[in-house]
């Protein structure tokens, strides 16, 4: 899958004016790639499209709404003759939610999820068609997130959503599987300094978080190595931290125990001991 990031090849990459999108579009544009990157703001459109050489073309989409996926797809043909190496379906958005607020629901889903689902509606088909008829490689990235995984509590809509689209990467690899020329990866990145997380021009990079370009670092590297799940540490949470949350999480089912047990008072202490004595 390092194949895909060489002159010629293609890539449309969603939410890609700002943070990791942005990163990632530079780095496919820095290796000769042609790169549509789509997003809602116009202003970070225009900052994107002036920042490059002309190899990032750009299109005003809004994710949710099939109606702008069908523009997408217009824009695809006539700049990137009608052929995608790469599609990154990383647009999203954190409404805060409770159970009050229903519209705070539809708000996140019908840009994480539905933004996906209709993202591989549309394209998926000329990512197939483009691997096929060149013999090239060509991927799909999902970026998803660890509170889709850990489920930490204080979100339920963005947690959902992003549960929801680990599982719509999960069976789009599964329905890719006798087609070994596509791959499909689940990006999931762990602190990253982005509009999403705080990062502004008035903002400082806290010391825990990772750079958007470290993250697109850690994509590229995974890629080479042929892994679905890309779940990326920071410079506070490591790997190995990672999977031992992972761990405990899945725990709370197989031993019976409450939901979302690592934040309760009465079980933080056993799962610290857990954790401390835990080797992944």
């Amino acid at each position: 899958m390092a194949s895909i990031f060489q002159p010629g090849n293609t890539a449309v990459i969603t939410g890609g004016a700002s943070g990791i999108g942005l990163a990632l579009a530079k780095k496919c544009a820095s290796n000769g790639m042609k790169v549509l990157i789509t997003d809602i703001n116009d202003e970070a459109l225009a900052s994107a499209s002036s920042s490059s050489d002309g190899s990032i073309a750009t299109v005003k989409a809004d994710v949710s709404s099939v109606d702008d996926w069908a523009r997408v797809k217009s824009k695809v043909d006539s700049d990137l003759g009608g052929k995608i190496h790469l599609l990154a379906l990383n647009a999203g958005r954190s409404v805060k939610s409770d159970w009050t607020d229903v519209t705070a629901f539809h708000k996140t889903l019908d840009t994480n999820l539905y933004g996906v689902v209709n993202g591989i509606s549309a394209l998926l088909p000329v990512v197939q068609q483009t691997a096929a008829a060149g013999g090239s490689k060509a991927a799909i990235v999902i970026t998803g997130s660890k509170q889709g995984i850990t489920n930490p509590p204080g979100n339920p809509a963005y947690n959902a959503s992003k549960a929801a689209i680990k599982t719509i990467a999960e069976h789009l690899s599964w329905d890719l599987r006798g087609t070994p020329q596509v791959g499909v990866h689940l990006l999931v990145p762990g602190w990253t300094f982005t509009g999403l997380t705080g990062a502004s021009g008035k903002n400082e990079k806290p010391e825990g978080a990772w750079w958007p370009e470290q993250v697109v670092d850690y994509l590229e590297k995974k890629m080479s190595e042929g892994k679905f799940y890309v779940i990326c540490p920071d410079n506070d949470v490591s790997e190995e931290t990672d999977k031992k949350r992972m761990l405990w999480s899945v725990g709370d089912i197989v031993q019976a125990r409450p939901p979302l047990t690592r934040w309760r008072d009465e079980f933080k202490e056993e799962a610290k001991e857990w954790m401390d004595k835990q080797q992944v």
